[in-house]
């Protein structure tokens, strides 16, 4: 019996006066073990054992960087800093909840922490400790207390999202009106050269337990960026459980992808608000609702991370899309009239855009971004507000997967026909590569050209076209500017006013007193066909020509993409003789947003032979209708003008569709 006194007198005595600094070698050595880095711990190590909640503090700790990691940022850091310096760590832990598996830390306390982040731009982190090729799993800390961090300093650097944050980090706890006090981390610096601050409240941490949820309120705001969010940690804090009533707003949500890595597209300014969850590493946003620019937006998205690349899947819709919002998807800055929304920089966009007076956006597509992440989307608009288009509805489906992007069907409903096909993009080449398949189908020519004559559309019926592209660039400019393939447009019948007919020629002597005398009589458009070939990003016509009652006019020129201009020359044969007439061919020249219109000089042509007009015209008809139709019920009209020039002895020729029989010997 004294003898068991003595020894627990003497192992007492020992841990009393125990010099708890010999733990310090082997505690860094275990460390570096564990972390795959060099852990010293310079300062004095002290421990202070007898509670059911010990307490133990650490002064001088250094954390090295990974051998790569100095090599990788050598401007960032001078040489030889450490990953994170720490002047105090002071830990304490209860024992008793031990028992059942839960560990609550009393106090966390961290005194000028000194933390350099990096990740290279193969997404390897220094941050990441043990196997590298482990799955990667949400932050999970222990239930604390009492958390401190004093005068800490942040430096972050992420090569691969092109990334970097100065900064101070700081929390503790402070009293509240109500007495019950509440906790407060808090962070300051900048972001991208951006002023950032973040912000996260919750409720007092005394009574923190890992079974109960935690309230939270945080706000972020980085540049022009702001992030609200009022939910709960539901496992304090595994930070992998949580749910909030989140609200994010800026200038364009392609800048969020510092904050999420997400590869968003440029938008006009917005505000959207939702219900996000994190189970893990899925992040639900559902019940989203907003407005980007001025078209409203609302729908569900979820976001799956911890994988090769990031991957969303969203279905949203618009009821009422203001057109101009979509443009800024392919680089072009939305409208900033009256009563548009748009950022002050996408202003300063669209001033260039009218000083240059260029139409195609020459933005730079963000290459590295569009393969950082996959994505399915589906998006509807079920109203349009496009004052200069009969449009009505949009639709389309969008898929990203391994830096292919694909959209099909992209689709445009106007009041009569449809605009629809597929555009895919492959970013992973050197020079991005776009494919460009659209048809426009059972659509009117009014619709698209409303001039008015004596109360009624001076030229009406219907129309239908086809583009198909391939072009190589990282914008739409240059993109247009390397395009090579077919564009066609074909009007197989409709009406026109005879005055505007006979303009085509220019048959001066009649159009001009049709016009002048308000004469409102129509003739028919039997067909009118404008057929280019595209290499190099120039349009050459194939074929342009319009068969009307009383006039066959015929076109040739180009339209280059490259430089925005036009180049056409229209001239025509009237049908019927006249002993007073002046044909002259009408031009049409200059860039595409100020074309101007005008007669050839010297151009006066005398009327040709309407059959042998009609002969070297129409011969490519069969050619070109199927590739517009693609393959459907022929127009009456545009094959009874083949028909008739045949009928009427124009040397038409016509493809051969059956074999033809062996003459006998």
């Amino acid at each position: 019996m004294i003898g068991a006194i003595l020894l627990t007198a003497a192992i007492v005595a020992f841990l009393v006066i125990f010099d708890w600094n010999w733990f310090r070698g082997p505690l860094g050595r275990f460390a570096s073990a564990r972390l795959n880095r060099e852990v010293v711990i310079t300062g004095d190590l002290r421990v202070h054992p007898w509670s059911f909640s010990p307490k133990a503090e650490a002064l001088g700790v250094r954390i090295a960087q990974p051998d790569w990691a100095a090599k990788a940022d050598p401007k960032g850091s001078p040489a030889g800093a450490p990953m994170a310096k720490v002047d105090r760590i002071a830990v304490q832990i209860k024992l008793l909840p031990l028992l059942k598996g839960d560990v609550i830390l009393p106090l966390l306390a961290v005194d000028r922490p000194d933390v350099r982040l990096l990740r290279e731009a193969s997404g390897r982190a220094n941050w990441t400790f043990g196997d590298p090729n482990a799955p990667r799993k949400p932050l999970k800390l222990p239930a604390i207390q009492h958390f401190i961090i004093n005068d800490g300093q942040l430096r972050y650097a992420d090569q691969q999202r092109d990334i970097f944050f100065l900064g101070t980090v700081s929390s503790n706890e402070h009293a509240s009106s109500d007495g019950r006090g509440k906790f407060v981390l808090e962070g300051r610096g900048q972001l991208n050269r951006s002023p950032f601050t973040a912000l996260v409240t919750g409720g007092p941490l005394l009574n923190i337990s890992p079974n109960r949820p935690y309230p939270f309120d945080a706000r972020v705001d980085a540049g022009s960026t702001h992030v609200t969010a009022k939910g709960d940690i539901t496992k304090p804090f595994n930070l992998g459980l949580f749910e909030t009533q989140l609200t994010v707003s800026g200038a364009d949500l392609n800048r969020l992808y510092a904050l999420t890595g997400l590869a968003l597209p440029n938008t006009p300014p917005y505000r959207i608000s939702g219900h996000l969850t994190r189970k893990g590493e899925r992040f639900d946003f559902n019940r989203l609702s907003g407005r980007v620019g001025d078209s409203d937006v609302s729908g569900d998205l979820f976001v799956l991370m911890g994988r090769e690349r990031p991957y969303l899947e969203a279905d949203l819709k618009s009821r009422r899309l203001d057109f101009d919002d979509l443009g800024s998807l392919v680089g072009a800055a939305p409208a900033t009239g009256r009563g548009e929304t748009a950022s002050a920089g996408q202003k300063v966009e669209a001033a260039q855009r009218d000083a240059t007076r260029r139409l195609l956006p020459d933005a730079t597509l963000q290459v590295d971004r569009v393969k950082a992440m996959d994505a399915k989307v589906k998006y509807r608009a079920l109203a349009v507000n496009a004052p200069n288009l009969p449009l009505q509805k949009v639709r389309l489906d969008l898929t990203l997967e391994k830096g292919v992007l694909t959209m099909d069907p992209l689709a445009f409903t106007f009041s009569r026909g449809d605009l629809a096909g597929k555009v895919r993009l492959d970013a992973n080449p050197k020079v991005p590569r776009t494919d460009l398949d659209m048809r426009l189908t059972n659509a009117k020519l009014e619709d698209f050209i409303p001039i008015q004559s004596g109360g009624k559309p001076a030229i009406e019926g219907g129309v239908m076209a086809r583009a198909k592209l391939t072009g190589y660039g990282n914008s739409v400019h240059r993109a247009a500017s390397s395009a090579n393939g077919q564009v066609t447009v074909v009007s197989p019948r409709g009406e026109i006013r005879q005055a505007f007919a006979e303009l085509l020629g220019v048959n001066a002597s009649k159009g001009l007193i049709l016009l002048l005398s308000k004469d409102n009589r129509e003739t028919s458009v039997r067909c009118a066909v404008a057929d280019f070939s595209v290499k190099d990003g120039v349009m050459t016509s194939n074929q342009i020509v319009a068969d009307t009652g009383v006039v066959l006019a015929k076109g040739k020129g180009t339209i280059d993409l490259q430089t925005e201009r036009l180049d056409l020359k229209i001239e025509g044969d009237s049908k019927k003789p006249r002993l007073v007439r002046l044909f002259i061919p009408i031009t049409i020249k200059g860039p595409f947003m100020t074309p101007k219109v005008g007669l050839e000089a010297g151009g006066a042509v005398a009327q040709g032979g309407l059959a042998a007009a009609l002969g070297s015209l129409v011969s490519p008809l069969a050619a070109i209708l199927p590739f517009v139709t693609g393959g459907e019920a022929k127009d009456a009209d545009c094959a009874s003008l083949v028909a008739e020039a045949r009928r009427d002895g124009a040397p038409v020729k016509v493809a051969q569709t059956t074999p033809a029989k062996v003459k006998k010997k």
